[in-house]
C-alpha cells in the first residue's frame, strides 16, 4: 500500500519486488536500477559522475479523480559548474532542472536558488478506462567529480483542484511555483480568478493554461502559453467557458526574481554583482478565490438601463419644447409675442442695435436708455432708406473728425467703464462666420485625430487576446467585463452618455439657431435686436468635442495604459477651453480669439501632453522647461486680456510688458485702470503659477491628469470671476441659470471625486 492510500495492483507491485531485489543484490547497471520510492518519505543520497540514483513512486488513479504529484528538492552545494540534475520521468512526458536553479533577471543578473519544488503534469482517466496505474521515475545524477548530497520528498496534492466561492490559501516562490485546476460547473459560463496577498513584494505573475503538458510555471516560460499578468497586491483574470474545449484549465502562480515588472527596483545589496549566488528567500503567501462572473442577460439589463437613462434627457428636452411652443402660441395669440420671444432667449428691455454693413455698431445701447447719459451708439449709422436727407449734412460729417474717435476701437477699448456695445461693433454676419469655424475645424480634427486612434486601439486589444499578456493594458481587472473581443466592454459601455448627451447638446442648440434666424428675418434691418449677440459656432464646436470625448474615451479604455491616456484626455483639454473661450466671448465677441489660433494653442498643449508621457517622469530638464512655458505663457494671455487685444502677442511683447511694469509700477507707481481685471489676472496667474511650481518640485508622474487639472481650475476661476462681475453689474441672476449653476457645480464635484479614484494603478 502507497502513501495517500491508492492500492498498488499487482502487476506494478511485482515490477518494484523486482526493482528491490536487483538493489540489494548489488545489481545497478550503468545508471543504478530504481529503487522504490514511498509517497511523503524524504530520501537523502549522494551522487557524482560515476554513482546516480533512480526513484520510482507509483500510484493509482480512481475515475474522474486527478492526481498531482509535486517533487521538492534540495542540495547544498553552491557549485555552479557541477549542478545536481533532476529529470523525472511520466507516461506522457519529461520535467527535468538542476540545482541549483538559475534564474536570470535584469542586465544579465543571475539569482540562484538550492531549494526547488516542481508540480508535476497530472494525466486525468477517462471514464471508459476505469482505474488507471502511474508510475513516476526520478532520476538524479551529476557530473561532479565528487560527491553532492542531496535531498527528495515526493508528496501527492490533497488539494489541488480549486473550488467555486471556495477561498484557498498557498505560498510561492520563483524556485517552487505553484498551479492548481478548476473546473467549470454545469451553470457558470464565466468565472474570475481573484488572487490577493498581503504584500506587495516581491513581483507575482498570475497565469491560465490550458490542459496541456507541460504546464509553464517558471519565471521564463510562463508567457508562452495562456493568459497572464503580473500582479502585486491584486489580481483578477476573467474567464470564459468558450474559450477552453475541456472545460478546465490550470492556474499557475509564479513568483518573479526581480520586482521591477511590477514597478519596484532591483535589491541594492546586489548592485554591480552579476554571478553573485542568491539566498534570500522570496516567498509569499497568495489566496486564490474563483467566482461566477455575471450572466449574459446581466450584459443585456446594463445596456438597456444605460441607453433609457440617457433617452430619458430626449425625452425632457422635448417635454420642455412643446411646454415652450404651447406659451409662445398663446403669447401670439394674445399679441404680446416679443420679437426674440420665439428664440427661447429672455427679452431685454434695453435694446441694442441691430447690425448691418460694417461700422455699423452692433449692439450699442441707445444713448436715451444709457445710464450716466454716455453716448454709446455709433454716430455713423445712416437714416433710414427712403427718408430725405439733407446733403450739407453729409458733407459736415467729412470733416467733422470726433465722432471718428469714438469709432475707433484703440480708443473705445481705453475707456474705464466698457459697456458690451463697445464690444461688439463688427458686422453680425462676418462674426457669426467667423465663430462657425470653429465647428468646421473641430469636424476635420475629430475626423484625422480618432480614426488613427481607432485603428491603434484596434490594434493593442488584437495583441492582448493573440500574446495573452494583459498587462499591455491597465484595466481595472475586478471591475473589467469582456464581451465578444473586448476585455473591458463595461468600461466602453460607460462611455455612451458623452455621445448621446453631446448630440442632444448640438439639437438644442440647432434649434435656438433656428429660431433665432427666423425671428431675425422677420425684422426689418434697423429693427431692436435684443440682449448680448448670439453667435452659435461655439455651442456646436462644444457639442462635437463633448461627442468625440466619449468616442476617444471608449477608445482609450479598449486598451488603457499610460502611453494612450493622452486619448483620453486631449477633448478634455479641448473642451474646457472652448468653455472659456465661449464665456469670454459671450461679452468680448469683436476680440475673442479665432479658430485658427485656438486651436493651435491645443495643439501646443496636446504635443507638451505627448513629451510629457515620455520624457516627465524623471526628466527634470522637461519640467523646467515646461514651467517657464506655462509662466510666460500666462504672462502673455494675461496682458492680452487686459489690455483688450490692444497689446500685440509677437516677439516683442516681453519687452513692452517690461516698459510698462516699469513706468507704471517702478518709475510711478499709479493704481491700475481696470482694476476688476486686474484682481482677477493676479489671481490667475498665481494659480498657474502654483501649478508650475507644484510641478517643477514634485514631477507628477500623471502628467495627462496634471495638465487637465490646469484646464479645470482655470476654468472653474474664470466662470467664478464671470459670475462675480455679472453681479458687479447689478445684473441678475434668473431662477433657471441658478439652478443650472447649483445642480453644474454638483455633478462636477462628484465627477471630479470619481476621476481622481485610484481605483487602479500604472502598475
Amino acid at each position: 500500500m502507497a502513501s495517500g492510500g491508492a492500492p498498488v495492483p499487482g502487476a506494478l507491485l511485482c515490477a518494484l519486488l523486482w526493482a528491490l531485489a536487483a538493489a540489494v543484490a548489488g545489481d545497478d547497471g550503468p545508471g543504478g536500477s530504481p529503487l522504490p520510492g514511498a509517497f511523503g518519505r524524504v530520501y537523502r543520497g549522494t551522487v557524482n559522475i560515476n554513482a546516480e540514483r533512480v526513484y520510482a513512486f507509483a500510484y493509482s488513479s480512481e475515475p474522474g479523480q486527478v492526481d498531482a504529484v509535486r517533487v521538492y528538492v534540495n542540495s547544498s552545494s553552491e557549485n555552479l559548474q557541477y549542478p545536481v540534475l533532476f529529470v523525472v520521468r511520466q507516461q506522457k512526458g519529461v520535467l527535468s532542472w538542476q540545482v541549483p536553479l538559475i534564474f536570470r533577471g535584469l542586465y544579465q543578473r543571475t539569482y540562484n536558488y538550492q531549494e526547488v519544488s516542481r508540480t508535476l503534469c497530472p494525466s486525468e482517466p477517462t471514464p471508459e478506462t476505469g482505474p488507471s496505474d502511474q508510475i513516476i521515475f526520478v532520476d538524479v545524477a551529476s557530473m561532479a567529480p565528487f560527491n553532492i548530497a542531496y535531498e527528495l520528498l515526493v508528496t501527492r496534492l490533497e488539494n489541488f483542484q480549486l473550488e467555486t466561492n471556495k477561498a484557498f490559501n498557498f505560498t510561492a516562490s520563483p524556485s517552487q511555483p505553484q498551479y492548481f485546476l478548476y473546473k467549470f460547473p454545469q451553470d457558470v459560463d464565466s468565472v474570475i480568478i481573484k488572487v490577493v496577498s498581503d504584500a506587495v513584494y516581491p513581483c507575482s505573475v498570475v497565469s491560465v493554461q490550458d490542459i496541456v503538458c507541460p504546464v509553464y510555471d517558471l519565471d521564463h516560460n510562463v508567457e508562452f502559453n495562456g493568459v497572464y499578468q503580473s500582479m502585486t497586491k491584486q489580481a483578477a483574470i476573467t474567464v470564459q467557458r468558450k474559450d477552453f474545449p475541456g472545460e478546465q484549465f490550470f492556474v499557475v502562480f509564479v513568483i518573479k526574481p526581480e520586482d521591477y515588472a511590477c514597478g519596484g527596483s532591483v535589491p541594492s545589496s546586489i548592485h554591480g554583482n552579476v554571478n553573485r549566488t542568491w539566498n534570500l528567500q522570496r516567498t509569499k503567501n497568495l489566496q486564490v478565490t474563483i467566482v461566477p462572473s455575471i450572466k449574459k442577460s446581466v450584459y443585456v439589463q446594463a445596456m438597456f438601463f444605460s441607453f433609457l437613462s440617457f433617452l430619458s434627457f430626449y425625452l425632457g428636452s422635448v417635454v420642455v419644447a412643446f411646454v415652450h411652443y404651447i406659451r409662445v402660441r398663446r403669447k401670439a395669440s394674445a399679441g404680446r409675442l416679443s420679437p426674440e420671444d420665439g428664440s427661447g432667449i429672455m427679452a431685454s428691455s434695453h435694446p441694442i442695435t441691430a447690425s448691418t454693413p460694417e461700422g455699423s455698431s452692433y449692439g450699442a445701447i441707445d444713448e436715451s436708455s444709457s445710464s450716466g447719459g454716455h453716448q454709446l451708439s455709433s454716430p455713423e449709422r445712416g437714416p433710414p432708406a427712403g427718408s430725405d436727407t439733407d446733403s450739407s449734412v453729409e458733407e459736415e460729417s467729412d470733416f467733422d473728425t470726433m465722432p471718428e474717435i469714438e469709432s475707433d476701437k484703440n480708443v473705445i477699448r481705453t475707456k474705464v467703464f466698457l459697456y458690451l456695445s463697445d464690444l461688439s461693433r463688427k458686422d453680425r454676419r462676418i462674426v457669426s462666420k467667423k465663430y462657425k469655424i470653429y465647428f468646421w475645424n473641430i469636424i476635420t480634427i475629430a475626423v484625422f485625430y480618432a480614426l488613427p486612434v481607432i485603428q491603434l486601439v484596434i490594434t493593442y486589444q488584437t495583441v492582448v487576446n493573440v500574446t495573452g499578456n494583459q498587462d499591455i493594458c491597465y484595466y481595472n481587472f475586478l471591475c473589467a467585463h469582456p464581451l465578444g473581443v473586448l476585455s473591458a466592454f463595461n468600461n466602453i459601455l460607460s462611455n455612451v452618455g458623452h455621445m448621446l448627451l453631446g448630440f442632444l447638446f448640438l439639437l438644442i442648440v440647432l434649434r435656438r439657431d433656428i429660431l433665432h434666424r427666423r425671428a431675425m428675418e422677420i425684422k426689418d434691418v434697423y429693427t431692436l435686436d435684443y440682449g448680448i449677440p448670439k453667435h452659435f459656432g461655439l455651442f456646436y464646436a462644444m457639442g462635437i468635442a463633448l461627442m468625440m470625448e466619449g468616442v476617444l474615451s471608449a477608445c482609450y479604455h479598449v486598451c488603457p495604459n499610460y502611453s494612450n491616456f493622452q486619448f483620453d484626455t486631449s477633448f478634455m483639454y479641448m473642451i474646457a477651453g472652448l468653455c472659456m473661450l465661449k464665456l469670454y466671448q459671450t461679452r468680448h465677441p469683436d476680440i475673442n480669439a479665432s479658430a485658427y489660433s485656438a486651436y493651435a494653442s491645443f495643439a501646443v498643449v496636446i504635443c507638451l501632453a505627448v513629451l510629457g508621457v515620455v520624457f516627465g517622469k524623471n526628466d527634470m530638464w522637461f519640467w523646467i522647461i515646461f514651467s517657464m512655458i506655462h509662466v510666460l505663457a500666462s504672462l502673455a494671455l494675461s496682458t492680452q486680456i487686459y489690455y483688450m487685444g490692444r497689446f500685440k502677442i509677437d516677439l516683442g511683447i516681453f519687452r513692452r510688458a517690461a516698459m510698462v511694469l516699469y513706468t507704471d509700477c517702478i518709475q510711478q507707481c499709479s493704481r491700475p485702470m481696470y482694476m476688476d481685471r486686474m484682481v482677477l489676472l493676479i489671481v490667475g496667474n498665481l494659480v498657474n503659477w502654483s501649478f508650475a511650481i507644484f510641478g517643477l518640485l514634485y514631477r507628477p508622474r500623471d502628467f495627462a491628469s496634471y495638465i487637465l487639472g490646469i484646464f479645470i481650475c482655470n476654468l472653474l476661476l474664470y466662470l467664478a470671476f464671470y459670475i462675480i462681475m455679472k453681479l458687479r453689474s447689478s445684473e441678475k441672476l434668473l431662477p433657471i441659470p441658478m439652478f443650472c449653476i447649483v445642480a453644474t457645480a454638483v455633478v462636477w464635484a462628484a465627477a471630479l471625486y470619481f476621476f481622481f479614484q485610484n481605483l487602479s494603478s500604472w502598475e
